[in-house]
């Protein structure tokens, strides 16, 4: 009789097999409010990962952490268009302290209306421009159809607010975080194929002039957005009076982005890398690069393995040593694998006796006998290669299941099991209200070249469209 799979097939049903994998993997549990979330220690140590590399680019882009409320008062809801976007989706504190509020309180969706409260305070002069500023904090937004990490009523996050003396200034910052912060380490780091582009005035941000994305294209076919950074003009600015006095003597109305990303990249992670066996998780995010495990509990395998474990950690890899004999080792190698650490080293008594370990690569998911004296040397490289393999497979997928269309009906189709690429001039805002019918969406504009247009209508704007989470 043939032994049940671990997780259900991909092939067989997709969306069961993500919650299989976040599950067993350890990832996250629902939350006991409906939309919640529970995130387990392996999962949140992904996203430790994810928060220093973007929080060192971040930082670099010259931008400072700081921290504002999670409650919101009604009061400061001015921005029109933002408020109307974001209402469907609040979460509003009536009562506390056992009596009703003289004014009730928003849970925070977002923090632009905030942010631009105390802007509003500290900026006086052009000396004190640009002003940039992220925050990592929660948010809250009432979610009717949630899946954890990808949609739930509150998740963690990073979000970036700015002020500028000019709208250039404002629109190369907006650009250089998208490029410089999101785009460098969805392919760096993560090793995700993203596709950088322009939203269009349907698909923007509420309360923006202009959106930016990157749309990563998910095992079964389907898009997600991964990350955005918005230029959000003066709409803002001329809500909360947001002024500054310019080096001529004149009081202008700054400039401002925002950006963000958010704990949906671990759920993007599982459904771009994993397969029927786990999470293939890529080397330069893992919080375990390599792990050690004992195959039995003779002392000569255990001082192997830890022996292993020094060395390697001397060498500069993030390692874990998996001495747990008294769990049986074919249940540990199969949860390391549902983890996606990239390397397995087993050892056992043979192995010892000969001076070698096996070798196991969870990206190409080879296995091989290797000399022990040799893994500190040859593991760097090995994990290198496997990064550069996640992303090139990712690339691949996308290629392959993008097809270019040049009538709505064939768009339609072809977001059934993938992509498709067609004129923005011959698509338009008509043929994208007609798809939106369908659940199928313009994920962003792109230029005829792959870069991210100018505008909306520059001449050769190619829509990319897809189903989406």
């Amino acid at each position: 009789m043939a032994k049940a799979p671990v997780l259900t097939p991909r092939a067989d049903d997709f969306p069961r097999w993500y919650q299989d994998l976040v599950g067993k993997a350890e990832l996250a549990d629902n939350g006991p409010v409906r939309g919640t979330m529970v995130v387990r220690p392996y999962g949140y140590g992904l996203w430790e990962r994810m928060q220093q590399e973007l929080d060192a680019r971040i930082k670099a882009a010259g931008a400072q952490n700081a921290y504002f409320p999670l409650f919101i008062p009604q009061y400061l809801t001015k921005e029109a268009e933002h408020v109307e976007g974001f209402a469907p989706e609040l979460a509003v504190v009536t009562h506390g302290g056992g009596k009703e509020l003289e004014e009730p309180v928003v849970v925070r969706p977002t923090s632009e209306t905030i942010v631009n409260d105390y802007f509003s305070k500290w900026v006086q002069s052009y000396r004190d421009l640009p002003l940039l500023i992220n925050q990592w904090a929660n948010v809250v937004r009432w979610e009717l159809r949630p899946r954890v990490f990808l949609r739930t009523t509150e998740f963690l996050w990073q979000e970036g607010h700015t002020a500028h003396a000019t709208f250039e200034d404002a629109r190369e910052y907006a650009a250089r975080i998208h490029r410089e912060v999101y785009a460098d380490f969805l392919e760096n780091v993560l090793a995700m194929d993203a596709v950088p582009g322009r939203k269009t005035v349907r698909e923007r941000f509420a309360g923006a002039i202009n959106t930016l994305t990157l749309e990563g294209m998910m095992g079964d076919g389907k898009a997600l957005q991964l990350t955005t950074s918005h230029e959000l003009g003066q709409n803002f600015a001329k809500a909360f009076e947001t002024r500054y006095l310019s080096k001529d003597g004149r009081e202008e109305y700054v400039w401002q982005t925002s950006w963000g990303s958010t704990t949906r990249m671990v759920g993007a992670l599982v459904m771009m890398h994993g397969d029927d066996h786990g999470l293939r998780v890529p080397p330069r995010l893992a919080p375990v690069q390599v792990v050690v495990l004992a195959v039995k509990g003779d002392d000569a395998v255990l001082d192997t393995v830890r022996g292993i474990g020094d060395r390697l950690k001397a060498a500069g890899l993030r390692v874990h040593v998996d001495d747990r004999t008294d769990t049986p080792f074919g249940r540990r190698a199969v949860d390391w694998e549902l983890k996606g650490v990239p390397v397995r080293v087993e050892v056992g008594p043979r192995d010892v006796e000969n001076g070698t370990a096996v070798l196991v690569r969870r990206v190409p998911g080879s296995k091989e006998p290797t000399p022990i004296g040799a893994l500190p040397e040859i593991l760097p490289s090995v994990l290198e290669d496997d990064q550069a393999l996640l992303l090139a497979q990712s690339r691949q997928r996308r290629h392959d299941r993008t097809v270019e269309v040049t009538t709505v009906e064939e768009a339609a189709e072809a977001a059934r099991t993938g992509w498709a690429r067609i004129a923005w001039d011959t698509l338009g805002v008509e043929g994208e209200a007609r798809l939106a019918e369908q659940g199928v969406t313009v994920r962003c504009l792109v230029a005829e070249d792959g870069s991210v247009p100018e505008s909306d209508d520059q001449p050769g704007n190619i829509a990319v469209v897809a189903r989406a989470y």
